[in-house]
């Protein structure tokens, strides 16, 4: 395993230095916005953006929560500069560390978050952040993020702001920021991710915002997007392409059918709009050419890319695979091929997707079923491989989960505005992080 990872460094170092585009790493189709070309081309990011008023040009394309320290090494080679960590990452501080030691410092934007709770007195975020310089092995922070603020009045939390004060005034910690991506409702409703940051927006003493926001998904960030152009705030966005749910999901549930796994009878009703729905989004999607998983994510990215109000888009890489075909889509525009596909997809597989930060489905469910967390923690489980931390998030849940979906009669797919057959996704969500 060790020997290929090397090999595979070497070939994505070999094709970034020698800008060669291998093949196969974009089908042909006739709705792609950037057909597939075997010719040189570097393998660096080609495009920057001003961080809002930080003062810091960003990569167009920043580093997510990568696991893999040479894949993380690999793409600040290729140009990569902001990168994305937090406490909460089983780890990552600890592989940022290892990637980045050695580097100019003052060429990176190393971000990091931390949750209000636990101990949140200003000792408390203190003697936290100071962890975590230590574990990545820095001077300082260029940012340190409240991680999910459920509420407006988290923001406000005292011990963070002092904290965040003192930390500044020994150069610990240059900017603060806010990141968000849907409430955990329990019970007590929380507000929305659009209602918090535009709060943090108001507030002032935040100065980067990572979110949620993608082509399916336009509503919650786009007055956030442009409060934070108006304010100067800097925008990293995350969640950005949605379009390989559907292929997971479909993978998924096939695979289901052919190990003849029993499904419970409470389940069935619900798994079976569910199954219909993907297969009439397969249907669609043959009939578009769309099968190509990778044109329309790259499609995706770039929509995202095309917003002027968008400083950084993080990717999730897990290969040097990933990186080789993530870093070509940097500086690149949206083509109105893309918006045909793009259109196309939503119309195919629209309501395979439940929209992150969305939460309005959850105040229409008796049992109190925190709806938007499940759906994200399944979006770990699925579309980023973190099987076990997924696994463990459900099971830290708090009162009622989706092994209740199963008898409920669905209250709360009529409430979705965008037709999720989101009862029978949360049932398939329960089976995989339960291990049913």
């Amino acid at each position: 395993m060790k020997i290929k990872k090397k090999l595979n460094r070497r070939r994505f170092m070999k094709s970034s230095a020698l800008g060669i585009m291998g093949a196969g790493l974009t089908a042909k189709s006739s709705w792609s916005g950037t057909q597939a070309q075997e010719e040189k081309t570097p393998q660096k990011i080609k495009g920057y953006r001003m961080l809002g008023r930080t003062g810091f040009k960003v990569s167009d394309l920043a580093t997510g929560s990568i696991m893999d320290e040479g894949v993380l090494s690999a793409a600040m080679d290729a140009g990569f500069n902001y990168i994305d960590t937090a406490e909460q990452y089983p780890g990552h501080h600890k592989i940022v560390g290892a990637a980045v030691k050695g580097r100019e410092r003052k060429s990176l934007f190393i971000s990091s978050k931390i949750e209000m709770k636990g101990e949140i007195s200003k000792e408390g975020i203190i003697k936290r952040t100071r962890k975590a310089l230590e574990e990545i092995g820095t001077e300082y922070l260029d940012c340190m993020m409240m991680h999910f603020p459920e509420k407006v009045e988290t923001l406000k939390t005292p011990g963070y702001h002092e904290a965040m004060q003192e930390l500044k005034a020994e150069g610990r910690v240059r900017f603060t920021g806010a990141s968000h991506h849907g409430s955990f409702w329990f019970k007590d409703p929380a507000e929305s991710m659009a209602q918090v940051l535009l709060a943090a927006a108001e507030d002032g003493r935040f100065d980067v915002f990572l979110m949620a926001y993608n082509f399916l998904q336009i509503d919650q960030s786009k007055k956030v997007l442009e409060v934070c152009h108006e304010k100067k705030i800097g925008t990293a966005l995350m969640k950005t392409s949605p379009v390989t749910t559907f292929n997971n999901i479909k993978a998924r549930v096939d695979q289901l059918k052919k190990e003849g796994k029993d499904v419970h009878p409470f389940y069935q009703e619900g798994l079976i709009r569910y199954t219909e729905m993907l297969d009439k989004g397969k249907d669609i999607m043959k009939k578009l050419d769309l099968e190509n998983p990778k044109e329309v994510r790259g499609a995706a990215i770039r929509f995202c890319l095309d917003n002027p109000h968008v400083n950084t888009v993080c990717c999730s890489m897990k290969t040097y695979d990933d990186l080789e075909w993530m870093v070509r889509l940097s500086g690149e525009k949206l083509s109105p091929e893309d918006k045909a596909m793009l259109a196309a997809y939503e119309k195919a597989c629209g309501r395979s997707y439940c929209r992150h930060a969305c939460g309005i489905c959850e105040p229409h469910c008796p049992h109190g079923v925190p709806i938007n967390t499940i759906m994200r923690y399944h979006h770990y489980f699925v579309a980023q491989g973190r099987e076990r931390e997924s696994m463990q998030y459900y099971a830290d849940i708090p009162g009622p989960k989706a092994d209740l979906c199963g008898t409920c009669p669905g209250h709360c797919e009529p409430a979705c505005p965008y037709h999720v057959s989101i009862q029978g996704k949360l049932i398939h969500a329960h089976c995989d992080l339960s291990l049913v």
